[in-house]
């Protein structure tokens, strides 16, 4: 059974966590998922979602590491004990996997420098410049390198897993898992339509 650790903060976006939670969450025979945040207790989604999560701790390792994105990540970004936790698991964990401006704390924290990543296309610029020494793919749907997996906005996170899915388990069983929740899966990693819509989210 592996064990999914999902890092949670006030203000993350609720499709960046429970996108991928469906998609493991239909493999419960190897995979448990549990949710956290540095001081525990409940936290609240941009969309008034509360979900009760355990205290976080810079010794904690997974096999899976998942930190969404939000508005929230404009506040994290700047807050040196998330940025240290997030550094210490991550470099314990077996493959960490970020959605959305989640990549933006990942690459705060140095982990991914000189490796390949994506983000939400209408907050790219802002978050490249948590991380300049990153190799930012835009056009990408997700970005794989090494344990990293990165994907871009919110529902390309369900695109991320599904890819994950694939190169662990094969890619009948990602299919199949796409068929069962009704979703069609962009199964090219390095195509994304939103990548030349005009529109930008500070």
């Amino acid at each position: 059974m592996k064990n999914i650790g999902i890092l949670l903060f006030n203000n993350f976006e609720t499709l960046d966590v429970f996108g991928p939670v469906e998609i493991f969450g239909r493999l419960k025979d190897l995979y448990h998922i549990e949710f956290y945040s540095l001081e525990g207790g409940v936290v609240t989604s941009t969309q008034n979602v509360k979900i009760l999560t355990q205290k976080l701790s810079e010794k904690d390792q997974f096999d899976i590491f998942l930190i969404p994105g939000g508005m929230g990540t404009r506040k994290e970004v700047d807050h040196p004990e998330m940025i240290s936790t997030i550094s210490d698991i991550s470099s314990l964990s077996t493959h960490v996997l970020t959605v959305c401006t989640g990549s933006a704390l990942l690459a705060k924290t140095g982990q991914i420098n000189g490796l390949s990543a994506t983000s939400n296309k209408r907050s790219f610029d802002w978050v490249v410049s948590q991380g300049s020494k990153v190799n930012w793919i835009k056009k990408a749907r997700w970005a794989v390198d090494g344990k990293y997996y990165t994907s871009s906005g919110v529902s390309a996170g369900m695109d991320m897993t599904l890819g994950f899915i694939s190169d662990v388990h094969g890619i009948d069983l990602a299919r199949k898992i796409a068929y069962e929740i009704e979703y069609t899966w962009q199964e090219n990693k390095e195509v994304d339509e939103f990548y030349l819509q005009d529109f930008k989210q500070n």
